[in-house]
């Protein structure tokens, strides 16, 4: 088990890793709209705040050497199933392979966010 860290997505905050390697996958921890190295929120729409996650997991997959493309599971988190259209809008254009997917509305989110997408990939 390999733990991935990189300083383009934000730091964990908490008792995990932004990503673990393990048996020819990478498994990254949900990403939100903050910004790597300040942890500040980006955004006030769903759709800044969908298009900082899609960057985060960008900047975790190109550590890893992977990209959209090996993307085989996503699970994302809505504060609002009104916002699920123009979540796709965004998700859609990161995720052209059209991996798995769930999507669900919770509760709440940390510091109120809008979305969280975390992600699962085949590695090469």
């Amino acid at each position: 088990m390999n733990v991935l860290s990189t300083p383009n997505a934000p730091s964990a905050i908490g008792p995990y890793s932004q990503a673990i390697s393990v048996n020819g996958f990478l498994f990254a921890s949900g990403q939100v709209a903050l910004t790597p190295g300040t942890g500040e929120v980006v955004g006030t729409t769903i759709q800044e705040q969908a298009e900082r996650c899609c960057q985060n997991i960008k900047g975790i997959l190109d550590a890893a050497g992977l990209t959209f493309a090996d993307v085989v599971k996503t699970t994302c988190f809505l504060a609002d199933m009104g916002d699920f259209a123009a979540f796709n809008e965004v998700y859609g254009r990161y995720f052209t392979g059209k991996p798995a997917r769930s999507c669900v509305a919770v509760k709440e989110l940390p510091k109120k966010l809008l979305c969280e997408i975390e992600i699962i990939a085949a590695q090469k």
